[in-house]
């Protein structure tokens, strides 16, 4: 059978699936269980569909970038699709487990209010948490380079703070900072500072032998030889720490938001709402921290890939 007519198949099994979970009542695989082989075949189908493009993007490399986008996407597809199967045709509790319908529809409806929270806890607390730890970080790995004593202080303090939880140093941020956005930054700055410490000290650490003789060789002075050698190798592990610290800084923010808070902010939402049992509304918080956390981490991968070009890691794949 010719690939194409298999494609229409695959495509017309998924919206077979996808016609019955929009058009039937609550509990349709409790009055009808062999419905459940639709499910199952609609997934088989798409397995077979993200096999094809894989092979696509092998066989055909201009459309490589085109399959990037598509292979994630139908994969998704997909997950929504039998997540809101299973919750709509086994008639599941939405406070057990609300269907990604009731999600988006308390999403799109509350946009006012989820901006506003996004604002308090994204725009005030985690990007001025951020910018200072990492800043902070930053700053004292340079000096903690050349003091062998600082260095020796710190590292095994960072070991130290590492292993202390969340929910130990907020509530003395909330005490020592107040209610607003500040506490939260607070703790951001203590959750990022040594994460960028550490990889810093470590990136410029591995600054190769021959690099400084060359640079001595030319004459050049402390601050040329950080720019020009020392940086530049240890920006693979700066942007390390970026990285992690992206995802940090928004989980700090969010569990620093249960200890207090003003009216407002995705955790002050989420425990708010879990009391209300408003489940869908907790989904729908959990889905803007995610979409702002991927948001952030994939500028940050961007940004790395473009400054990074010249490394191995990415001299391949930016060929391609």
């Amino acid at each position: 059978m010719p690939k194409y007519v298999l494609t229409i198949v695959y495509l017309s099994l998924l919206a077979g699936q996808l016609a019955l979970v929009s058009s039937s009542e609550q509990g349709f695989y409790q009055q009808s269980p062999a419905l459940l082989m639709l499910l199952a075949v609609s997934a088989y189908a798409v397995s077979a569909l993200l096999s094809q493009l894989t092979q696509l993007a092998e066989t055909r490399p201009s459309y490589a970038a085109v399959t990037k986008v598509l292979v994630p996407s139908l994969f998704a597809f997909m997950l929504l699709l039998t997540w809101q199967s299973i919750v709509v045709g086994f008639a599941v509790s939405a406070v057990l487990l609300p269907a990604p319908s009731d999600i988006f529809y308390s999403l799109t409806n509350n946009l006012p209010m989820f901006w506003a929270d996004f604002k308090q806890t994204y725009l005030k607390a985690v990007l001025a948490g951020y910018l200072l730890g990492c800043s902070a970080g930053f700053i004292v790995a340079q000096v903690a380079v050349k003091n062998r004593f600082l260095r020796a202080g710190l590292v095994p303090l960072g070991n130290f703070m590492s292993a202390i939880p969340i929910v130990g140093i907020a509530p003395i941020m909330v005490m020592w900072f107040g209610f607003d956005w500040q506490s939260k930054a607070a703790v951001i700055v203590v959750m990022t500072f040594f994460p960028m410490f550490i990889n810093t000290l470590a990136g410029l650490q591995s600054t190769d032998a021959i690099h400084n003789d060359l640079m001595h060789t030319y004459a050049a002075n402390k601050s040329q030889i950080f720019i020009k050698s020392q940086l530049p190798q240890a920006l693979p592990f700066i942007f390390n720490a970026l990285k992690l610290n992206s995802t940090l800084a928004l989980i700090g923010a969010i569990v620093a938001e249960f200890f207090g808070t003003p009216i407002v902010g995705m955790g002050f939402r989420i425990s708010t709402e879990v009391g209300r049992m408003n489940m869908d509304m907790v989904w729908a918080t959990i889905v803007v921290a995610a979409i702002a956390g991927s948001l952030s981490y994939g500028a940050l991968a961007l940004l790395e890939r473009s400054l990074l070009f010249w490394h191995p890691a990415f001299r391949g794949s930016h060929k391609r």
